[in-house]
């Protein structure tokens, strides 16, 4: 099997943006993105097949088990351990906001789909924190999560964003059920799954009612330099940042704004909008706490024998319906709302 692109929130268009931007724009922003840039087109992640969550002839150690290491700003993994499970707080502000976040996406998992860690069968939860110099992203190799420090201007450290950590996880999550394959349509799903779940972690943590939520991902990681809010909204794809030099958010939140494209895998970051916004809206129709209605349903779905790792937009929004139908019943309000969602986004007829 070819090595695949590592799972990383801030996709290689916005990169590239800051680095072909002029040299006075983000003067000190500019060289760390360069290499961040670099970095995502020459670095891969490990190479492994479907992986399935070993057998166990006794109950899994439900308590999560985290170790946090500096990598000093090195690209060395895993770095040096600071921090491990039970240990205080150290100080070290993204030390010690990874630490809380793998904590609370692995107790999303427990409480509300009863996963103990990611991969079902109580997984160590690792973290590299301060990788690279100014690192302008954060990424899941396939075995652990790596936060660079943003360089500062664009970016500010990337452990400052629960839904972030979440995301990058719930890749994890993705590589133990379905293993989505990492390329067009396919690969699309996979990056929203992880918005999707990313954003429930949130939402958990804050107790937030969808109409509460912002249905923003990567909320905060934008310095005040940028004109933007986040990396990309499940409520309105396109509108995420609009940025003189950055450009415009270029996600479409429909299929008549499908990007065909051989970049970025074959477009995983920009159209995963349409899928995102497909849950954004059976979400808030369902109404209530997200993770009770529409999330079900999409966790469902993604443990369901129907989804192949190729699936593509409609194979998936099938499967959805379904898994609403067996939930909530055949003819329910729910299932309702989700067959409306994909239908609103083009994706079913």
């Amino acid at each position: 099997m070819t090595a695949a692109q590592l799972r990383s929130v801030v996709p290689p268009y916005l990169l590239r943006a800051i680095a072909d931007a002029p040299s006075d724009a983000f003067p000190r922003a500019t060289p760390a993105a360069r290499t961040a840039l670099a970095s995502l087109d020459v670095v891969q992640a490990p190479k492994h097949q479907a992986r399935v969550a070993p057998q166990r002839l006794t109950a899994p150690d439900r308590s999560p088990q985290r170790s946090i290491s500096d990598a000093r700003g090195t690209t060395t993994l895993p770095g040096t351990l600071v921090r491990s499970e039970g240990d205080p707080d150290t100080g070290d502000a993204a030390v010690d906001e990874a630490y809380a976040g793998l904590g609370a996406t692995h107790a999303f998992w427990l409480d509300v789909f009863g996963r103990v860690s990611i991969d079902g069968a109580g997984l160590p939860l690792d973290a590299t924190v301060h990788y690279g110099q100014d690192y302008d992203n954060a990424y899941w190799d396939g075995s652990r999560m790596v936060f660079g420090d943003g360089d500062g201007e664009v970016f500010t450290r990337f452990t400052i964003a629960l839904d972030v950590i979440g995301h990058e996880l719930t890749h994890g999550v993705t590589q133990y059920t379905a293993d989505l394959t990492y390329q067009g349509q396919s690969g699309a799903l996979n990056e929203s799954i992880s918005d999707v779940f990313g954003s429930l972690v949130a939402q958990y943590a804050k107790g937030q009612t969808t109409d509460q939520a912002s249905w923003l991902i990567g909320e905060g990681l934008f310095l005040p330099a940028v004109h933007g809010v986040a990396l990309r909204s499940m409520k309105a794809p396109g509108t995420a940042y609009d940025d003189p030099v950055l450009g415009k958010d270029p996600q479409p939140a429909t299929m008549a704004g499908y990007v065909d494209t051989t970049d970025d895998a074959g477009g995983v970051h920009t159209n995963s909008g349409i899928p995102n916004h497909a849950f954004y809206l059976a979400a808030t129709a369902i109404g209530g706490k997200a993770w009770e209605g529409a999330g079900a349903v999409w966790w469902d779905a993604l443990t369901s024998a129907a989804v192949t790792a190729s699936i593509d937009f409609a194979g998936f929004a099938r499967v959805t319906v379904s898994a609403a139908d067996a939930r909530f019943g055949a003819g329910s309000s729910e299932s309702q709302a989700v067959s409306a969602a994909w239908k609103d986004v083009g994706v079913l007829a």
